[in-house]
Order: C-alpha cells, then structure tokens, then sequence
C-alpha cells in the first residue's frame, strides 16, 4: 500500500486505484466469507481521501458515487429546514455553532411533545451527508411511528476530504479528544435542548460511521445505552493507515478501550457476507470482544430467517438467564457494503435485506441506563 500512497500523493489516482484494486483481488480468501474486487469509485473515493488525511475509508459500498461537493450553507447562525409532509415531525440541518469543534448536523423531531423520548444518534459513513443517511436508513419515519428524536452528526470535509469518520486516529478513539469529544458533546446538547431522556440514548453508524458508533460507545458508557454497528470495525482495530486497511480486508483482533466506567454496552451488529469493503470477520470480532466484556454470563441462540424474494440471513443472539439480549448479530447473505433494508433514494443501500433500522431500533429500546450513569457531564 506504500506505493499506492505514492501514487496518490502525486496526483496518479487512477494507477493508484488500479494497484489496489489489484492487491485486494489477489488477496487469498479467508474465513470461508465470498469476495469481490473492489469497485473503483470505492477505491477512488479512499484514494481522495488519503491525499489529505493518513486514510480515508472507502466509500461504502459500490452501488454509485454521491456527489461529495460541498453544498451551499446557509448563513451564520440560520438552520435550512428541509421540507416535510403535513403533519409529520420537522427535519432540519444546522449549521455548526461558533464554538471551536463544533459539529454541522441534521436534527429530526417527531409531530409527537419530544419531552421525555429517546434519542438515536445516526454517523453517517463516507462520502455521505446526514440528509442522504437519513433517506437510506428511514430512521426518520421509524422516528414519527415509533417517537424518538434523531441527530445526524456531519462531518466536514475540512476534517477528512471523504467526509469520513477518523476511526484510525489513535486521537479520535479516546474519551474527551477529538471527534469522540465533540459527537458526546452534541449529544448532550441535544439532550439538554430538547429535555429527551437521557437514560434512553444510542447511536449508530455505517461503515467509518460504524466504526465511530464502536469507539463512541468504548469512551461514553455513560452516555449511550446501547450501540448499532453496520459494517463497520472494532474500537481499536486500528492505528494508522496501514493497519486500517488491514483491518478493513482482514480484520483486526486488535481493539483498545476509552475511558470506561466500567458499564457494559449492549451491541447490535449487521454485515453483508459479501462485503468487499469491510471485511465481515470485523462484525465476528466486535461481538466476540462484547461477550468477553458483558458483566453476566450469556447464552447464545440462533436463527436463520428468509425473506421473500429477498435476502436470507443469520442472527445470533447472547442473552443472560433471563432473557435480556446483550449482543445481537445479524449476518446478511449475499449482501455487501450497503445498509440492509434501506431505501433507494439514499446512497449505499440494500433493499432486498432485512430492515437494519427496524431491528436496531427494537434493540435500542430494550436497553437503558440507571439514573446515576446518564447524569449529564459523569466523566469516566
């Protein structure tokens, strides 16, 4: 991958994308999960991204390239209010406050008083905007039908060209630095503002978005009840560029903690089988390192669902002698670097899988925090 490096810094993408493209192809397959190349606007979208940054994570996955131009903002201190069905909840981008490490985001509030409801934070994964992420996921509308407020932090393209998630940064996958400080602090802003119930906050993510979504929920026990990973990798999983693409191919046993408090957090993943991108083995080893963290013994079920004239898939739950599921893992068969169940008017999306955003959610909401651990400002 040097020489691919190379190749980028001096401006030869096309023979840098070819190289990789290559790489990953002859790559041997491992952990009996099918391959295949990697698409180029992937390869591309990654490439544009390490010209600026150590790596920017492939865009996920290869069904079209969304334009990653910035668009027009409104002025300081303005919010754009993107336009909404009579009486359905509002959704509306704002613009990052003046304070420096401040986030853009896209905010969604049910018809619904939101006094009191959960809160759903939703990190989007590379090349897309909070408004794409949230017409792939639907989670809005599961926001209006089931109530529950939803935040779609924004990352900038002054903070990675591709607008990814710097999961690899040994800087950002730490409590009170970087962008794990300044995710956790709008949360809590949004928490404040709109009096939801901080006992019942998650957050989720796709891909470097995933990946995010893992390290958030490693540095803020406190802070989120419960936490969605879709095709995304472990806390940890790596350091810099060179491990982060292993990571992505092979997957990494590789993970570190933030700041904990010592809370287990529960942890819903899903991953294609036929991720090209994100390896799937990178879902096996985040679970794996949950049940070695969970604080009672589990017990594992699985069952295998068909959907018709859809995707099969697997799903693997570890739950305590009670009842309650701590980890839940669904293995989509057949599907890549897409968002299951999603809509097609968003980038990255499968339709034909099982709804992602549906289950994540049932997950969510079966999990809280005690009274003491969501105070706001608890530091670990």
């Amino acid at each position: 991958m040097a020489e691919a490096l190379r190749l980028t810094r001096a401006g030869k993408l096309g023979a840098a994308t070819r190289l990789i493209q290559s790489t990953l192809s002859a790559s041997p397959q491992r952990h009996g999960m099918a391959r295949s190349d990697a698409s180029a606007a992937s390869a591309e979208t990654m490439l544009r991204g390490l010209s600026a940054a150590p790596l920017a994570l492939p865009a996920p996955g290869t069904k079209r390239q969304p334009d990653t131009r910035p668009k027009a903002q409104p002025k300081p201190g303005k919010a754009a209010r993107s336009p909404v069905a009579p009486g359905i909840g509002s959704f509306v981008e704002h613009e990052p406050a003046g304070q420096a490490g401040a986030l853009g985001y896209a905010l969604y509030l049910p018809a619904r008083p939101s006094r009191g409801l959960p809160l759903v934070v939703m990190l989007h994964g590379c090349s897309q905007t909070p408004a794409d992420f949230a017409r792939g996921t639907g989670m809005n509308r599961l926001a209006e039908e089931l109530g529950f407020i939803v935040v779609y932090p924004s990352q900038p393209v002054s903070a990675n060209i591709a607008r990814c998630w710097n999961w690899f940064k040994p800087g950002d996958q730490k409590r009170d630095t970087g962008e794990p400080a300044q995710i956790a602090a709008l949360t809590r802003q949004i928490v404040a503002e709109h009096d939801a119930d901080a006992s019942r906050v998650y957050v989720a993510g796709l891909s470097a978005g995933g990946a995010a979504a893992a390290i958030l929920a490693s540095a803020y026990p406190d802070v989120y009840a419960a936490v969605g990973i879709h095709s995304g990798l472990a806390c940890g999983a790596a350091t810099d560029m060179m491990s982060a693409f292993s990571a992505m191919r092979d997957g990494s046993r590789q993970t570190k903690h933030g700041n904990r408090t010592g809370r287990f957090v529960p942890v819903i993943t899903f991953h294609g089988d036929s991720d090209s991108t994100v390896h799937a083995i990178n879902s096996t080893h985040i679970v794996a390192h949950a049940a070695g963290q969970a604080d009672r013994p589990l017990t594992i079920t699985q069952d295998r669902g068909d959907k018709l004239a859809g995707r099969t898939y697997t799903r693997a739950r570890h739950s305590t002698a009670d009842g309650d599921v701590q980890i839940e893992q669904w293995t989509v068969h057949g599907a890549g670097h897409a968002w299951s169940g999603g809509n097609a008017a968003g980038s990255y999306t499968d339709a034909s899988g099982p709804d992602a955003s549906r289950a994540m959610v049932a997950f969510f909401l079966s999990h809280s925090l005690s009274v003491s651990a969501a105070e706001p400002g608890v530091s670990g």
